[in-house]
């Protein structure tokens, strides 16, 4: 069949939903109303140019409904659509199986074959030219033992082989993979790359093949932080694009939030004075290395935490860094026409030159005396159980400005999540992206939330992300702004007919002692009566640790433990052994997809607020209340009402599974924010009664058994 050409196409494309049936027949699937609704949904803020969030539950297929609509925008206007997602996992399944399937499927109807593409950071890459010239003479801090040096000495051999072999050049595609340490040997940041037309091997590097044929794709799968980092540094790294779909939404602050981050240690200072040593006079080059003594020593009396006001020794020190860098940067003038090498020297001296000076000048600019006008927070982490050194640490209170200024107001914006609509609501999340309150109105009827939605819209935070980004972008003022659009299409589960919330009011509230033995004991007759299929998420690594020593003692049960192996394979033998139980910690609230019956009973310690210590949950929290707000709801709430979500999201992967989901934190049934946190989970049907919870865990362990 010829291939049609672009006009042609543009003038029989079908519509959305004809594509949707297509795709959705192709794959073997099934239309969901959910899945169709959303498809609807998201063409109409691409012809709108009104942004949307949506809230699909797990099994909607929000990945297709999203897909077809950008596919058939991308090709009609012969635009390039970015798809940004915050796990590798994700990127996977589009790039490896959704795309290459819809290629296919759709071929025909779009009368051409579909182009898509990954895009990463540049560090992600293997560099030809490092690989040919060798990392820098910097050891780790930390690599003193001889075992240590023969390690990275065997993995930077694997990775020469490899780059022979490769076609990508991707980290992540070299299995098994290699330690970041041995993977800075033969990659370069951004700042450090020589650039294409100077580098000898330009034409062979993996980053610029990665990036051109991005440049060429209808559809560019990307992730959070490189979005984030495209919108700071104004680098163009992604190809022009009017359309952005942002999935797993959910964590978009956090990440924006981690790659606005900045961090600054007396090594770190060491090493760009040794960078810089030969490339200009030793006189300059030894004020920075002085200056790297000075910092070392305020920070290795520094109390590890938040730092609410800045220490006049600290000051001092922070400031001989900064001149002294500036003092480099000065003599190594501007870039000039040398050869590979020397350039190669230079542009390595000036990138961690640049990084030090203007992470010091963030940090002496980051204690305003009024709270509610700081934009940033500072902590000090310290472990004198290691050999790394203290670090500073520097992060934004709020990245609402700059979602906002680069991202909404600049295109149209669809963003997705099985966890969107806290408390019954989008506004908790909208307003830390920077988009106004919704208008009355503007939230259809959830079926997410249930009746305890409704009942708990009250509760739900109101107040403004707080202030200040790294990028000097205030957060929105006032309610104006762009327009969006909130839609909960709910989910193909029958959470209330094949899921019970079992809130244990009769536990006394959590303390700071580790698990009661009333808790545990609890947990050992959920177990039993589940015949174990259980999926224990603790709100630390401390709590899962007793439980599982506490447990191994009390039930027949394997238990597993976060840490005694790793995190994937312990997930794939709790999978395939139906007996048992898998403890552990964060990871595991987002990380596990196990449907059937090896998972029917999903325990939750306690209500995962952050801990006190958190530096920049605090500081965000602290900075609320300053401004007259409630610091607690907005921040720890919202918080804990995400991860709760996403915890208790694993016990439905299919519309067949069926289990219990038991909080054991007692103020999840009492406490007056609980209505808000209840109004965040899907609508379970919910007990105070052990027994009937128990009941319920034993008939269906008889069932899957083939008992009954």
């Amino acid at each position: 069949m010829a291939t049609l050409s672009p006009a042609a196409a543009r003038t029989r494309l079908p519509t959305v939903r004809e594509l949707l049936h297509t795709a959705v027949e192709a794959v073997g699937g099934t239309e969901r109303e959910g899945q169709v609704r959303m498809a609807d949904a998201v063409d109409t803020a691409i012809r709108s140019g009104e942004h949307l969030a949506v809230q699909a539950g797990t099994g909607t297929g929000k990945s297709l409904a999203y897909l077809v609509s950008a596919i058939r925008h991308a090709v009609d206007r012969d635009a390039t659509v970015v798809v940004s997602t915050a796990t590798i996992a994700l990127q996977r399944q589009l790039v490896d199986r959704d795309l290459p399937r819809l290629a296919k499927a759709l071929r025909s109807e779009l009368g051409r074959e579909l182009r898509f593409a990954i895009l990463k950071g540049r560090r992600n890459y293997l560099c030809l030219h490092r690989l040919d010239t060798g990392a820098p003479d910097e050891p780790d801090d930390g690599l003193f033992d001889q075992f240590a040096v023969s390690r990275l000495g065997k993995e930077v051999s694997r990775l020469h082989e490899w780059a022979c072999e490769t076609v990508s050049g991707d980290r992540d595609d070299l299995v098994p993979g290699v330690t970041d340490l041995a993977w800075r040997q033969v990659s370069v940041s951004a700042k450090e790359c020589l650039g294409a037309a100077r580098c000898p091997v330009a034409s062979d590097c993996f980053a610029e093949h990665a990036r051109s044929e991005a440049g060429k794709a209808d559809v560019v799968v990307t992730n959070h932080a490189l979005l984030a980092i495209d919108a700071m540094q104004g680098r163009h790294i992604m190809p022009e694009h009017d359309l952005v779909v942002i999935d797993e939404a959910h964590d978009l602050v956090d990440r924006v939030t981690s790659a606005a981050a900045g961090e600054l240690t007396s090594s770190m200072v060491a090493t760009a004075a040794r960078r810089c040593g030969r490339l200009i006079s030793a006189e300059v080059a030894d004020r920075l290395m002085e200056a790297s003594d000075g910092l070392g020593m305020v920070l290795d009396d520094g109390t590890p935490g938040r730092m609410d006001a800045l220490p006049g020794a600290l000051g001092g020190a922070l400031a001989a860094v900064r001149d002294a860098a500036h003092g480099c940067i000065t003599a190594l003038g501007p870039e000039r026409k040398e050869d590979a090498e020397d350039a190669t020297s230079r542009k390595l001296a000036r990138s961690l030159l640049d990084e030090v000076h203007d992470t010091a000048a963030r940090l002496l600019t980051a204690f305003e005396p009024e709270l509610a006008q700081r934009r940033d927070v500072v902590w000090l982490t310290s472990n004198p159980e290691s050999s790394r050194p203290p670090s500073l640490h520097v992060a934004p209170l709020s990245v609402s400005g700059l979602l906002r200024e680069a991202l909404f107001e600049t295109r149209t914006t669809v963003l997705t999540s099985a966890t969107l609509a806290l408390g019954g609501s989008f506004d908790t999340l909208a307003r830390q992206w920077g988009l106004p309150p919704s208008t009355p109105g503007a939230l259809p009827p959830s079926g997410g939330g249930g009746a305890a939605g409704t009942a708990a819209a009250d509760a739900a935070p109101t107040d403004a992300a707080t202030t200040g980004t790294a990028t000097e972008k205030a957060p929105p003022s006032d309610d104006s702004g762009p327009t969006w659009t909130g839609l909960d299409v709910g989910s193909p589960f029958d959470h209330t007919r094949n899921g019970i919330l079992y809130l244990a009011r009769h536990l006394p509230p959590p303390g700071r002692d580790g698990l009661t033995d009333a808790v545990l004991t609890e947990l050992a007759e959920l177990i039993t009566a589940a015949g174990g299929r259980t999926l224990g998420l603790f709100s630390s690594m401390r709590a899962a640790k007793q439980a599982t020593e506490a447990l191994r003692e009390r039930v027949e049960h394997p238990i597993l433990c976060q840490g005694d192996d790793s995190t994937g394979l312990l997930v794939r033998r709790f999978a395939e052994d139906e007996r048992s139980c898998l403890f552990g910690t964060l990871s595991l609230w987002q990380g596990v997809d196990v449907p059937g019956p090896s998972l029917q009973l999903v325990v939750v310690d306690r209500i995962p607020f952050p801990r006190p210590d958190d530096p920049v949950q605090s500081a965000r929290q602290r900075a609320i209340e300053a401004r007259g707000g409630n610091g607690f709801m907005t921040v720890a709430a919202t918080h804990a009402a995400l991860l709760l979500a996403q915890g208790v999201g694993r016990l439905h992967r299919t519309i067949d599974d069926k289990g219990v989901v038991a909080v054991l934190d007692s103020r999840l049934a009492k406490a007056r924010y609980g209505s808000f946190l209840r109004a965040s989970l899907p609508p379970f049907w919910p007990t105070h009664d052990a027994d009937v919870a128990r009941a319920a865990l034993r008939r269906l362990d008889a069932a899957a058994d083939g008992r009954t």
